[in-house]
């Protein structure tokens, strides 16, 4: 009996830590928050769980460059995951606008092999980084990482 007290007292001090932990990181800005950019809605769906396991928060979704602008003003992320290829506005034209709303903005172009020539306009618009599809949790993590840091 004492046994199972010190289990769900032990339990309970790590959910409260844990929420206090996380609150403390929202307030110090340690929560990197990402909006996620991409028409296929399989797309958005597993880089969010890919990321958000690792810390992230996703702030938001959109499934267009449109969308994606008006999201950005929205939910003000850290970080922007953009697809190039995309119905209505493509990832470069949404890419060039939220740059004009804020040169600062940090933001990882998402793409199929065989678009180097995309890429290169991308970097060139003011993309911080790319990751090429298919991608491995690994290389979308580090590479989020890496371009929150500069």
């Amino acid at each position: 009996m004492h046994f199972l007290l010190s289990i769900v007292l032990v339990v309970s001090c790590f959910l409260v830590f844990a929420e206090d932990y996380q609150k403390v990181r929202e307030d110090v800005g340690l929560i990197i928050k990402v909006l996620v950019v991409d028409d296929a809605a399989f797309m958005r769906k597993t880089i969010k769980m890919m990321i958000e396991k690792k810390g992230f928060q996703v702030v938001g979704e959109a499934e267009n460059g449109s969308t994606a602008v008006t999201k950005y003003l929205e939910c003000r992320p850290d970080l922007v995951t953009m697809d190039i290829t995309m119905p209505h506005v493509d990832g470069i034209t949404a890419l060039k606008e939220i740059m004009v709303l804020d040169p600062k903005a940090k933001v990882v172009m998402v793409t199929a092999m065989g678009q180097e020539t995309h890429v290169r306009e991308a970097v060139m618009c003011g993309a911080k980084s790319f990751i090429v599809k298919p991608f491995k949790e690994e290389n979308i993590v580090n590479t989020l990482k890496n371009v929150s840091a500069l």
